[in-house]
């Protein structure tokens, strides 16, 4: 099997030899699953592109919209390569042309798969300590940690994925076993240790939430996060075990199970933008012709209570402060 080529799309491509069973296996088992893929891709790609928007030209950012904004990027960047292989896999029936993409498109979907969920981490843990430690976040964080953090997390993501990419032949075509499964190995510890992260902290936001002597107050921020790392954990998370733990076994596993991963990676990465304008949305107060996307992502990422939100007549700059007004 072609390491550069996924399951799913090597087990649906029709060979040319069976043009004549074409039109009776072609919607089943061909046009439905690459629909499957493309049409959650596409919509991902417009909701990403959106947020990108929204964050970089329109919405001052703030600690957690610089998060946001790098996990929208990663995504963006995920699917725009997982529509590229569904889109050669739609078009390949119609015409008898070898693979376009180049190798090293599967080493920068690596790099945005491992990007998108060391970025979601990074998220977790900081809305965390933010909680659990909110003197000491508002005193003594650092002025830049978020933008310094992702620069990190992305440049390990990159070099994580070149490494693997080169010595497992998916870069220069130089295919070096031993070397291959040492990088897929420590990938797939740096895949475990940022799941036992991200479950870790989500854990102890609601433990602190549900069970803590005072009461938390429910902001839309704290909405926004724990709704992000479910649809990851639901959706995305199969993806990275498919690829990172269980593709030495693949001999055992059949095109299905492929196909699934595949579509559930799309859909999480799809997910995030509708959890944005859902929770920015919810119980809106104010009226519909004020409802327009920038408003709506921006109290998504409001880290007030809805007592705070009840003040709706406040001036747009005093309700961006909303979430920061205890001073040190």
């Amino acid at each position: 099997m072609d390491p550069t080529i996924p399951g799913w799309a090597s087990a649906l491509t029709p060979m040319n030899g069976s043009d004549q069973a074409l039109p009776q296996t072609f919607i089943v088992e061909f046009l439905i699953p690459t629909l499957l893929i493309l049409i959650p891709a596409l919509g991902g790609l417009a909701g990403n592109a959106v947020v990108l928007w929204l964050l970089g030209f329109r919405l001052r950012r703030n600690a957690f919209s610089v998060y946001i904004l790098n996990l929208a990027g990663a995504d963006f960047l995920f699917l725009s390569f997982q529509t590229a292989f569904a889109l050669e896999e739609l078009i390949s029936p119609f015409h008898s042309i070898s693979r376009c993409i180049p190798s090293f498109a599967f080493p920068v979907l690596t790099f945005a798969y491992l990007a998108s969920l060391s970025i979601l981490s990074a998220i977790s843990v900081e809305r965390c300590v933010s909680v659990l430690w909110p003197i000491w976040y508002r005193c003594h964080r650092p002025r830049h940690t978020s933008a310094i953090m992702c620069a990190l997390l992305w440049a390990l993501s990159l070099l994580l994925s070149l490494l693997e990419g080169k010595y497992c032949g998916l870069l220069f075509r130089d295919f070096d076993l031993d070397w291959c499964l040492v990088f897929d190995f420590i990938t797939a510890a740096w895949l475990i240790f940022l799941f036992v992260l991200l479950s870790g902290s989500s854990l102890a936001l609601m433990v602190r939430l549900l069970c803590g002597s005072q009461r938390m107050r429910l902001t839309r921020l704290y909405v926004t996060v724990v709704l992000t790392v479910l649809a990851f954990l639901l959706c995305g998370l199969p993806f990275g075990i498919h690829w990172f733990l269980l593709i030495w076994v693949q001999n055992g596993l059949d095109e299905l199970y492929d196909l699934v991963v595949t579509v559930l990676s799309c859909v999480s990465s799809c997910a995030n933008p509708i959890i944005y304008f859902f929770v920015g949305s919810f119980r809106q107060r104010w009226p519909k012709k004020h409802k327009t996307l920038q408003l709506l992502l921006q109290r998504a990422l409001q880290d007030a209570s809805e007592v705070d939100e009840s003040q709706a007549g406040l001036p747009q700059k005093s309700q961006e402060l909303s979430g920061s007004s205890l001073l040190c």
